[in-house]
């Protein structure tokens, strides 16, 4: 049974990627900031999986004392850490780079950087004493150096993370370790809709480019937990959408409405 640790799993994306994670078998570590809604992931996904696969641990990704202690309970309590997803991040509406407070810039950064390289060193170093393991980045918008007009304070961080993951595949080569990255696209969670809370005429806008290009977590999920745990090469970056995926959503759309927020 392959134990896997994901930060920023309480919600959206991560919650999907640990709901997947158990349905296939494994072992689960959630995380989240608070032990509040660490606790209430874990009640949701015991109703539907076994109980003694779940391990719940609070850990905000901006202290390494909580990353460390993360690995280490996961460890104690399964044995092994098999996967470790750095997921945890944190976004912000479409604002001027100039209109960021000292704090929003602080916040981003230190949780989309500073907690991805925490998880890193905690996850690939322990990885390397136990002998085994595979290692993964959530990356998104800027990855790939794409810029987005009033999104350059998160973009630069996922831009910065992408250069993180390659340094990180060139450091473990011939450790045996496998380091890659996930690439979801747009999915709908809070992460993504919720810049556009109190403002519903820029919101209808931005729907229908959603209904055209977004994905819902429980489509992105299982396709990315089934692609890591088939995965034995390292410096892969699994990516849901691909051009051919894009180009498709494009050519279907006269004939073919998409409602991913339909509940």
């Amino acid at each position: 049974m392959r134990g896997v640790v994901i930060t920023g799993s309480t919600r959206g994306i991560g919650y999907g990627l640990a709901d997947a994670f158990l349905a296939r078998g494994c072992s689960v570590t959630i995380s989240g900031r608070t032990p509040a809604a660490v606790e209430d992931a874990v009640s949701r996904l015991a109703d539907r999986h076994q109980a003694s696969r779940i391990l719940g641990q609070a850990c905000d990704v901006r202290e390494f004392d909580q990353v460390q202690a993360l690995w280490d309970t996961s460890t104690q309590h399964f044995g092994h850490v098999d996967i470790w997803i750095n997921n945890a991040g944190v976004a912000h509406g479409q604002t001027d780079f100039w209109d960021h407070t000292p704090a929003k810039i602080r916040s981003v950064v230190e949780t989309n950087m500073t907690g991805a390289m925490y998880g890193a060193k905690v996850a690939l170093r322990g990885m390397l004493d136990q002998g085994h393991g595979s290692f993964y980045n959530m990356e998104g918008l800027g990855s790939d150096g794409r810029q987005v007009e009033g999104l350059g304070l998160y973009g630069t961080t996922k831009h910065g993370l992408a250069y993180l993951t390659d340094a990180l595949i060139e450091d473990t080569k011939g450790t045996g370790l496998v380091v890659g990255a996930l690439q979801p696209g747009m999915v709908t969670t809070d992460l993504l809709t919720g810049q556009y809370e109190g403002r519903p005429e820029e919101w209808e806008r931005a729907r229908k480019v959603f209904d055209l290009l977004a994905d819902r977590v429980e489509t992105v999920a299982p396709w990315m937990v089934d692609k890591v745990l088939a995965n034995t090469r390292t410096g892969v970056r699994f990516k849901w959408l691909t051009p051919w995926r894009l180009a498709g959503r494009f050519l279907s759309a006269p004939f073919r409405k998409r409602d991913v927020f339909e509940s």
